[in-house]
């Protein structure tokens, strides 16, 4: 009996093998998927892009913000290390948020010491690009709003 089933089994997978077999000569199958308009694969002269949503475009920004928190800014801003106010924390972020974003990243860039603590320049990632800790300062302001 078990013999029978090994024997079937074996079969029954050469079948399932087989399935994705192509016939020789036959083309390759076209995906229907197209990258995001602005993806790095741009897409053919006569197929434009479409514009994303307002919606769609905070959505990747918060994103991009919160992977560089999740790298970078975690390290102080979760704990609350060296005066840093926490992520999520309305009360502290608030008179930070009353300065304006400006403010908040001439601070996160530059660096800042100030009465209740120090940020050091790009949080210590002095490599980061500008762009990169504006999406990590707009991630930690939506959080606390």
């Amino acid at each position: 009996m078990l013999k029978q089933a090994t024997v079937v089994s074996l079969l029954l997978l050469s079948l399932l093998a087989g399935c994705d077999k192509k016939e020789p000569g036959a083309p390759p199958p076209q995906s229907t998927a197209r990258p995001a308009p602005d993806s790095e694969y741009p897409l053919p002269a006569d197929e434009p892009a479409k514009p994303q949503a307002a919606g769609a475009k905070v959505a990747q920004a918060n994103d991009k913000g919160k992977k560089v928190y999740d790298a970078t800014c975690v390290a102080c801003h979760a704990a609350g290390v060296a005066g840093a106010p926490k992520l999520g924390d309305k009360a502290l972020w608030a008179p930070r948020i009353a300065q304006g974003m400006d403010t908040l990243y001439l601070h996160a860039i530059k660096g800042f010491t100030g009465k209740t603590g120090v940020m050091p320049p790009k949080g210590g990632a002095v490599n980061l690009p500008d762009a990169d800790v504006k999406a990590g300062v707009d991630y930690m302001v939506a959080q606390a709003k």
